[in-house]
């Protein structure tokens, strides 16, 4: 077996493919942390379950994405962090690597080059947000909503500001128990230009204006923590229209065949990927970093679009995205950049957030309590 070099200091790093390095100088196990539901099970069937077949790598997986952030910070105050891999958001991404809670990733020297030759950088483009993550999926949050609602009389929502139209579209909402979203979709059906958005979030009249428009729907409204609620919650019928990522849609609208429809309208695209937490021991970052390597190669991010519709963060694998693994039926049309879906849309301002987060997140949780 050809072995390669393998280097980890403060500066620079290189990670490995498959078992090209002796066991004995990376760790057996990989702790991986996500989000649960049919995204998760896109990830073990794309990129763990092949990884393990070929190296006999055992995977615990936690799904605490959701809480990636609060739990990392009090594992370093504890100096005991358990976690290996960490799927988060690209804003996450960005206060952890911030508050060097994550590791930074010489991308084009720790990561496959693209299939069509690029490096990976140029493969990534400007999806590099941050010296500490790696892009996997461009996704969209969206809402879903039911087909078979008597109350309805035969209408169906086709915009966002629907939510609000409780007279039209009675019955229970969903919304993310997070501002991210809420409080744009809420100052849009406001009146607010998008391109105005981000610059009233900045006063505090803005934000007492998104939170007075989202008092209208909050009596009416299940706040979610998981992607996978409101799925569960619409195929119950205990809603009748709930925010989610898309895939989770996809999932219940193809893959389960309930009575539940896409609402594309004003679609918040955003980015997900992963982080390595600083300072771990030196087999288990090794290990990290070579199941890096593998996960986000053109072929791989292509064989996650196989099972759930997020295009995949590498231009490489763009052309590689064909069917559903199980549905045979043609994933391009599902995905939330298709030309088709994507006339009304707000890319997710990665910077604002990232400096507002902690501070706005503050303020919605004391709102949710009032």
């Amino acid at each position: 077996m050809k072995l390669k070099t393998l280097m980890i200091g403060a500066t620079s790093a290189m990670a490995l493919s498959g078992a090209a390095y002796a066991e004995a100088h990376m760790a057996d196990s990989l702790t991986v942390v996500s989000w649960g539901g049919a995204y998760q099970n896109s990830q073990q069937k794309a990129y763990s379950e092949p990884y393990a077949a070929e190296t006999g790598v055992s995977f615990t997986w936690d799904e605490s994405s959701a809480e990636a952030v609060a739990r990392l910070r009090a594992m370093a105050e504890a100096d005991n962090i358990t976690w290996d891999v960490v799927d988060v958001v690209a804003a996450d991404a960005m206060r952890l690597c911030d508050e060097g809670l994550a590791m930074e990733i010489d991308h084009d020297e720790m990561l496959a080059d693209g299939d069509d030759g690029s490096t990976a950088s140029e493969d990534f483009g400007d999806l590099i947000v941050s010296d500490c993550f790696v892009p996997q999926i461009v996704y969209s949050t969206t809402f879903g909503y039911r087909t078979d609602v008597e109350e309805w009389n035969g209408a169906t929502p086709d915009e966002v500001c629907d939510v609000w139209n409780t007279d039209e579209f009675p019955g229970q909402r969903a919304l993310e128990r997070r501002p991210i979203a809420n409080m744009e979709w809420a100052l849009i059906c406001d009146g607010v230009a998008l391109e105005d958005v981000y610059d009233m979030l900045e006063t505090e009249e803005g934000v007492a204006r998104a939170f007075a428009k989202l008092d209208e729907i909050k009596d009416q409204t299940i706040w979610w923590t998981a992607g996978a609620e409101t799925p569960q919650l619409l195929a119950d019928g205990e809603i009748v229209i709930g925010s989610t990522y898309n895939g989770r849609l996809f999932s219940v609208i193809e893959e389960q065949d309930q009575p539940v429809a896409m609402l594309w309208d004003y679609q918040m695209f955003d980015l997900d990927g992963w982080i390595i937490p600083a300072g771990l021991p030196e087999e288990r970052q090794a290990r990290a970093l070579d199941f890096l390597r593998y996960a986000t190669d053109t072929q791989r991010l292509a064989d996650q679009a196989k099972y759930i519709a997020y295009g995949p963060a590498r231009s490489s694998s763009a052309p590689l995205v064909s069917t559903h693994a199980e549905l045979g039926i043609e994933m391009a049309p599902h995905m939330p950049t298709d030309p088709a879906n994507s006339e009304n849309t707000f890319l997710f301002n990665y910077d604002w957030w990232a400096d507002n987060r902690d501070d706005l997140d503050a303020q919605f949780q004391a709102w949710l309590l009032q």
